[in-house]
């Protein structure tokens, strides 16, 4: 059991949230999220910041190496996928097919936990992968330090939609990461509009935030509440509402 009293933030608690939402290897992490739960969501956009990173470097060389924006928009994409092993990009291909193929909440809900892809989710990660990569390629031209804002606020979300909506199932990743307290949700979203001012992607945060209560509302009154799959299809939507605020700046 989490100790949900104990808010406190603890730096094990990066190593905690890079094991659930990257491939990065920080080793086993399932007994410190047993202890730490939802208090170490405070540090979700600390590993989007840590992910943005790593994607301007990839940016850089691309530049350095004279690709085509395009080509480079399509590498960040590809790193974020691969860091993160496409787990919200899987999450939103599920949210879409259960969300508009199931007639009922328990039948959208057993389609979302099927690993099957229909065509729902076939025809929104092409239109989500193709969007990130064109827009982030616009943004390149001007500036790579927007990304880090970006990923850092499209995680950021997560946490809110974590703590105002319940999740109609007992099981799953986020039945086990629990609510967090609302100062973690103060934390996290500090932290994440730090990030997007300082990297000067500070009209990201209109973006994304409007994402993330739009899919939210649209979850709750399709299935009740928010699940794994549902966080990734906030996550997902919110970096490319963010990246659509950032170029209308260019």
């Amino acid at each position: 059991m989490s100790n949900n009293d104990n808010w406190t933030p603890e730096w094990s608690d990066v190593k905690i949230a890079l094991g659930l939402l990257s491939r990065i290897p920080v080793g086993n992490q399932s007994e410190k999220l047993k202890s730490r739960g939802p208090n170490q969501l405070w540090a979700f956009p600390v590993v989007g910041v840590l992910l943005g990173i790593l994607a301007c470097c990839i940016a850089q060389l691309g530049i350095f190496l004279n690709l085509n924006n395009l080509a480079i928009g399509f590498l960040i994409v590809a790193s974020s996928a691969i860091t993160t092993g496409a787990m919200h990009f899987d999450g939103l291909a599920d949210t879409l097919d259960g969300i508009w193929g199931g007639w009922s909440i328990s039948q959208r809900l057993a389609i979302m936990k099927d690993s099957h892809i229909g065509v729902y989710g076939v025809v929104g990660l092409i239109v989500s992968v193709g969007l990130q990569a064109a827009l982030y390629g616009q943004i390149i031209q001007e500036s790579v330090w927007p990304i880090i804002g970006i990923m850092a606020i499209s995680r950021a979300v997560m946490v809110p939609m974590l703590a105002f909506l319940k999740n109609p199932r007992s099981e799953g990743l986020s039945s086990d990461v629990g609510q967090p307290k609302l100062q973690t949700v103060f934390l996290a979203m500090t932290l994440g509009i730090i990030a997007s001012i300082s990297s000067g992607a500070w009209i990201a945060l209109g973006g994304a935030i409007l994402a993330a209560c739009t899919v939210g509302a649209i979850a709750r009154n399709k299935i009740g509440g928010q699940t794994g799959d549902i966080l990734g299809a906030i996550q997902q939507t919110a970096e490319v509402f963010a990246l659509i605020s950032v170029v209308t700046l260019i």
